[in-house]
């Protein structure tokens, strides 16, 4: 029998930690909670193993997450100039991404990728379209530990200049069939395509899933 992919194991993996956050969210029997705080520990221990990664590593992943456990919201924005679309240098791996990053608390997801393209590219733009919003996991992206929603905007430059910032390091415009080496922890060919085809034509629904 085949060992299950690791893809299978992070799966497994959220779905166990959101049902012991979930339990330590709502039990008040302390048996129970010991239980839930077993099952959070054994998740750790089994990452570990399947990512070859320190034990305090894996636990750092869901540091903090309390109460009912939900998927995390990412958003990205498409910035397009005739073919081209804007795209910036990411520190962490050296490939490029669309602008984006985490919705903060009290942000509005269209303020959120207003402040994540000024912040990551230097240039200020405006959300005009929800393009989709999508599960990660149902993309073809690299398996993570955390379960996200992407939501994609088409936006529209309003100003700015190119700059970058603490998390990226160049900034540039590529032609849509000609994309450097993408990050795609954070977005993928196929999605940049479909926002630049949402540019060609706003009446496009958007999609989900």
């Amino acid at each position: 029998m085949s060992a299950p992919r690791t893809g299978a194991v992070l799966e497994w993996a959220r779905k166990v930690q959101a049902i012991a956050q979930n339990g330590l969210a709502f039990s008040r029997d302390p048996f129970d909670r010991q239980r839930y705080q077993e099952l959070e520990q054994l998740t750790a221990t089994m990452l570990a193993t399947e990512l070859a990664a320190p034990l305090a590593t894996v636990r750092s992943f869901w540091e903090g997450e309390r109460g009912y456990a939900t998927p995390k919201v990412d958003v990205r924005g498409g910035v397009f100039r005739g073919d081209q679309v804007l795209l910036v240098r990411e520190r962490s791996d050296g490939r490029w991404s669309l602008p984006g990053g985490w919705v903060d608390v009290n942000d509005a997801p269209s303020a959120a990728v207003a402040r994540e393209i000024r912040e990551e590219s230097g240039y200020e733009a405006r959300a005009v379209k929800l393009a989709a919003l999508v599960d990660k996991n149902r993309h073809a992206h690299p398996p993570g530990v955390h379960h996200i929603y992407k939501l994609f905007f088409l936006c529209e430059l309003t100003g700015g200049s190119p700059a970058v910032s603490a998390e990226t390091d160049a900034v540039g415009f590529f032609p849509v069939h000609a994309l450097p080496e993408l990050s795609t922890g954070r977005v993928i060919a196929a999605q940049i395509e479909r926002l630049y085809r949402h540019q060609l034509d706003r009446s496009l629904p958007t999609e989900f899933d």
